[in-house]
């Protein structure tokens, strides 16, 4: 378990930005991208606003339909195999290969893996099933089945770029992409692939978000600058984000031969269950605590060494209070008092796109040197206490830095990213 596992390339398609530098901006300059967002045409709806991605329309369930920026190029025999969700993801690959200066004949040698997660799509299950039972199945979408389950940006995007091999997908929740991280990392530490490709990609429409409505995790705030905030006494529920991050990991002799020049190294990561319920977090945040705590173990890391944490807090009440209650229990309770903050109060949400999104903004951090705030954080809950939250971003270099993510069923994953030296080494 030796190898090094660098993040040599980032692709971004998000509520904040579709590129590294404009991501970068927003999160620096505290720069949201929540807007008012109608998603159905009724009023009686509580969901007010939403975190769109800008410059692509895929609301349409005919890919004939969508538009996206003309920069990226997505073949016919491609688009008719994708969700809206794989249009981002596309576009998100195309993005991360070209900023770690690969191209597609380097993906084809069974060197190169490609681990995705997303809970598929279904609006388009939807649709297709709806036509289907409409004619009682005497016909149906060719490519219904690939466009639509939940393996459908790993089928997609295999098939395009020829990559031959681990290929997989992760449906674990809001903790799906940070699951596919850390497998994949592990793929690259045991010798097993040189180079792993990790997707995480969502939709934004009714059918992916106002499900969680009846739960009462969604906020009923019709102003975008406050609907999401993590950690406030006054939160209500999540925002709603759709979009793709892709990161290139390679194992640090190949990231060295290319010349590439990595953002961070993947240090060390780890999981635990809450075993607990299968919709709520434990009350004491035990399975994120335990979680946190092997993977300091694995980075062979103490509390102390932390500087920053992206916190997983969504803006529920609950959630938000039982990840406080983990981090003190780990790092207040050591003396320890990390710099903490919650990118979702930007973003909004992304499900199991939120732990790649948001590992991409941690190694954004590391690399410009830069802390993310908490813009929209008015009045820390009492239960917060002892926790470092600053409002405003910080220009500060941090060493090592502690994303968390969060799934139904109390699943839990970290991973711990370390700053690049100045000669390009851990």
């Amino acid at each position: 378990m030796s190898r090094e596992v660098f993040i040599t390339g980032i692709g971004f398609i998000t509520s904040i930005g579709a590129s590294a530098s404009s991501v970068a901006h927003n999160l620096k300059e505290g720069l949201h991208g929540v807007a008012p967002w109608d998603f159905c045409g009724n009023p009686i709806v509580p969901v007010k606003v939403a975190a769109p991605v800008p410059h692509f329309e895929v609301n349409s369930p005919s890919w004939r339909d969508w538009t996206w920026p003309e920069e990226y190029n997505i073949p016919r025999e491609t688009l008719r195999g994708l969700a809206p969700h794989g249009v981002y993801a596309f576009c998100a690959m195309e993005q991360a290969l070209r900023d770690a200066g690969l191209s597609r004949s380097d993906l084809t040698d069974g060197g190169t893996g490609l681990f995705c997660a997303s809970a598929g799509s279904a609006f388009t299950l939807h649709h297709n099933l709806s036509q289907a039972h409409a004619c009682r199945f005497e016909r149906g979408n060719p490519m219904g089945i690939v466009s639509s389950i939940a393996g459908t940006l790993n089928f997609n995007l295999a098939a395009h770029y020829g990559i031959t091999g681990a290929v997989t997908g992760f449906v674990s929740a809001c903790a799906s992409s940070s699951h596919a991280l850390g497998y994949a990392t592990d793929e690259i530490r045991l010798g097993r692939q040189e180079r792993m490709l990790v997707v995480g990609a969502e939709e934004l429409n009714a059918d992916t978000i106002l499900p969680f409505a009846p739960m009462r995790a969604l906020s009923a705030s019709s102003d975008p600058a406050t609907a999401s905030r993590p950690f406030d006494l006054n939160r209500d529920g999540f925002v709603g984000t759709g979009g793709a991050v892709v990161l290139v990991l390679e194992e640090g002799s190949v990231a060295r031969r290319r010349k590439a020049q990595p953002y961070a190294e993947v240090l060390g990561w780890g999981q635990a269950s809450d075993g607990y319920s299968v919709a709520t977090s434990h009350p004491e945040g035990a399975g994120l605590r335990a979680a946190i705590l092997r993977t300091l173990r694995d980075a062979n890391l103490g509390p102390e060494q932390i500087d920053y944490i992206n916190a997983h807090a969504t803006s529920t009440p609950i959630g938000d209070r039982a990840e406080a209650l983990a981090l003190q229990a780990v790092f207040t309770a050591a003396g320890a008092f990390p710099v903490i903050s919650s990118t979702k109060g930007l973003t909004g949400h992304g499900l199991s796109m939120a732990g790649a999104m948001e590992l991409g903004f941690c190694a954004l951090a590391l690399r410009d040197g830069f802390i993310p705030g908490n813009p929209h954080l008015l009045e820390p809950d009492p239960v917060c206490e002892g926790l470092n939250l600053p409002r405003a971003s910080l220009r500060a270099s941090a060493t090592h830095v502690l994303n968390n993510s969060s799934g139904f069923g109390g699943s839990n994953v970290c991973h711990v990213l370390r700053r690049m030296s100045e000669q390009g080494n851990a």
